[in-house]
């Protein structure tokens, strides 16, 4: 918890003790479903949610907002962001049944009335939104493909909608297709080795009805 409150030291006690709550909770599922690496799941706080909110130092996000979560895994990036952000809507999305499961518990217990859990695959989502944000499920050009109808056309941030997507390594390559494309280092917020190659990216995306 300290790297969390030390990098986002304006959160309320409501926000402070969701967070605070997420290392019980996730250590509890872990020994039934291991939904998290043993090895993370003791650095649960850097690895998981301080990387899932490297996204909030790229992009603030306005109340009302709505953002899918693609892949979520065991909720990452979308619970941290919606504990963050509990005036936007989240939509957490993913295949596998089992992580889901812990996903819907850890947000009933924490209360977070923002968010939508539903087992799905990304181009079958009935719906459009301001953001989609990910954590690596796939390359970017896959992504893209599966997320590309998924974006609002109205716009209501600075940035146009489109993914933020949370990668780490060499990207030259794996971007060169997409001219639009931001990158931005975690190391320029956070100080932990961790984030050394890890960065955020961001894809300003058309509107396609």
């Amino acid at each position: 918890m300290e790297e969390i409150i030390k990098y986002f030291p304006d959160l309320t006690k409501t926000q402070l003790d969701q967070f605070a709550q997420l290392e019980g909770l996730y250590k509890d599922w872990n020994s039934k479903i291991n939904v998290i690496s043993r090895k993370d799941i003791d650095e649960l706080y850097v690895r998981h949610v301080q990387h899932s909110l490297g996204i909030a130092k790229v992009v603030k996000f306005n109340p009302g907002a709505s953002v899918l979560d693609v892949g979520t895994g065991g909720g990452f990036p979308g619970i941290p962001l919606a504990i963050l952000y509990p005036d936007v809507e989240f939509h957490l999305i993913d295949i596998i049944a089992k992580k889901l499961k812990v996903v819907q518990s850890v947000v009933d217990a924490l209360g977070l009335t923002n968010v939508k859990v539903e087992q799905t695959r990304a181009h079958l989502v009935d719906g459009k939104y301001d953001f989609i944000v990910s954590r690596a499920v796939t390359n970017m050009t896959d992504f893209v493909g599966w997320v590309r109808k998924k974006i609002k056309k109205d716009q209501n941030h600075d940035v146009r909608n489109g993914v933020f997507y949370l990668k780490g390594g060499d990207l030259t390559e794996e971007l060169s297709l997409f001219q639009s494309v931001q990158i931005t280092d975690l190391t320029d917020f956070f100080e932990e080795e961790f984030f050394e190659t890890k960065k955020v990216v961001y894809l300003p995306i058309k509107y396609k009805p």
